[in-house]
């Protein structure tokens, strides 16, 4: 991508020659090479270079036109100029979207910025990497027959975003990524499945031990699994499958869902009580162990730590700067910029608020399921109702043990999960979508097999 001083330079001479006075960009490219592999040869390898710009011109009676393209040169970027002056005559008269008033708001040096990349491995590299972990996790167990699921990648990602004002904001970061996901066979019994996954920086900064070591630990725990029976249980969410909650009704505090009247929460319900005092959540792109943290957002506002959900109340949602100023407040770096402005969580840090009256613990837990993993996220989930039913992939402990589960579904309603929370445990885990702990439910329905 050329430099974002020269593409500044040359947006600002071309918005001249074509009458433009007011204009953003918002661009981005990605270099990214990838590896899988089958029974120790390779399967796939794949190298790309993706780059996007998308731009927003304002006219004379203050409509907004938008177009992409994927050329930053000095004619490409002229084309898209030309292109959304032109469809700004066609664009929204109603809450049409303007800068955000931080886009040219300092971002403190502590957050990050252009030299957090590591060069990339050869391909040669991540190949012999992913074999090794292959062969190790085949050699883990005798049940274990393969791993048809894996791949190894690394990306290396630059951001900008720019506008007549005189915001000019640029990164670069890259990161590293692993998931391994197996299957066994033994005769007379069905075949059983885990993964796991790992993110770093880089390849040399992932933690491929670990993840050959939870991936085998779960498949060999899968392996004597029992029926379990239709019922209401007292259920643990694994940090994964909590957060694959939280993402999946994000309408309850995505302020643009709120506007369009597509979201279980209104206007009215900041600082209303939506969970247990146990829990609090922030959105947090910031946090330290959110590898390749992004510190702007689509239009240039410089991302924070958003508090959702302090010891059970709801006290923030996501903004744009369109929303923000739709309900008076201020933008929260949620932005993605494209066709239209959209708003969406960054990076979640689950943690426990008040303190439990009582602490719980798996090693002494009796008849409980803990739910490591949830299915069909897509189709199981009535996000406008608060309702799930999905299936799992877990154990049933008893005094204790775990007992793996041959097939079940777990169904509730999500405000009613927030609300029987009954512990929140201290040790944090992450995933790739956020921190989280264990997070302990009263009861909530399970259908097995």
């Amino acid at each position: 991508m050329s430099n974002i001083t020269e593409i500044a330079s040359y947006a600002q001479s071309t918005a001249q020659k074509l009458g433009i006075k007011k204009f953003d960009i918002y661009g981005s490219t990605v270099d990214e090479t990838s590896v899988q592999v089958d029974q120790g040869e390779p399967q796939q390898m794949k190298a790309s270079n993706r780059s996007g710009v998308t731009v927003r011109v304002w006219n004379g009676d203050h409509l907004v036109g938008v177009t992409s393209t994927t050329d930053v040169d000095p004619i490409g970027l002229e084309l898209a100029l030309k292109t959304a002056q032109e469809a700004s005559a066609f664009g929204v008269k109603d809450n049409v979207p303007d800068f955000s008033p931080e886009a040219t708001a300092t971002i403190a040096p502590t957050h990050g910025g252009a030299s957090d990349r590591i060069p990339q491995a050869d391909v040669s590299k991540l190949l012999e990497t992913l074999v090794d972990a292959e062969k190790q996790l085949l050699a883990a167990h005798p049940a274990i027959a393969g791993v048809p699921y894996n791949g190894l990648a690394q990306r290396a990602i630059d951001r900008f975003y720019l506008n007549s004002d005189g915001a000019m904001r640029h990164e670069a970061h890259s990161y590293a990524s692993l998931y391994l996901y197996t299957k066994t066979e033994e005769e007379g019994r069905k075949p059983r499945s885990a993964g796991a996954f790992r993110v770093g920086t880089g390849l040399e900064k992932l933690d491929i031990d670990g993840c050959l070591k939870e991936a085998a630990e779960k498949t060999i725990s899968h392996l004597n699994y029992e029926k379990v029976k239709t019922g209401k249980y007292r259920v643990v969410f694994s940090p994964e499958a909590f957060l694959s909650l939280l993402g999946a009704f994000s309408n309850l505090y995505n302020a643009q869902s709120i506007l369009d009247k597509q979201s279980l929460s209104t206007p009215d319900s900041l600082n209303c009580a939506i969970a247990s005092p146990l829990l609090s959540v922030c959105d947090d792109a910031l946090h330290p162990d959110n590898v390749g943290a992004e510190t702007f957002d689509g239009e240039g506002t410089p991302t924070r730590r958003v508090p959702l959900i302090t010891n059970g109340i709801l006290t923030s949602f996501l903004h744009s700067a369109g929303t923000a100023k739709r309900m008076n407040t201020e933008p929260t770096g949620n932005a993605s910029m494209g066709a239209k402005v959209t708003v969406s969580p960054n990076f979640f840090h689950v943690f426990p608020g008040e303190a439990a009256t009582e602490d719980y613990s798996l090693d002494t837990a009796d008849n409980v399921i803990l739910i490591d993993d949830l299915s069909a996220l897509h189709a199981g989930v009535q996000a406008l109702q608060g309702s799930f039913s999905l299936p799992f992939d877990g154990w049933l402990i008893k005094d204790g043990k775990r007992i793996s589960i041959e097939s079940a579904t777990v169904a509730g309603d999500i405000r009613e999960v927030l609300n029987s929370i009954i512990y929140v445990e201290k040790e944090l885990e992450f995933t790739g979508s956020g921190v989280a702990p264990r997070v302990w439910v009263n009861e909530l329905s399970v259908t097995g097999e």
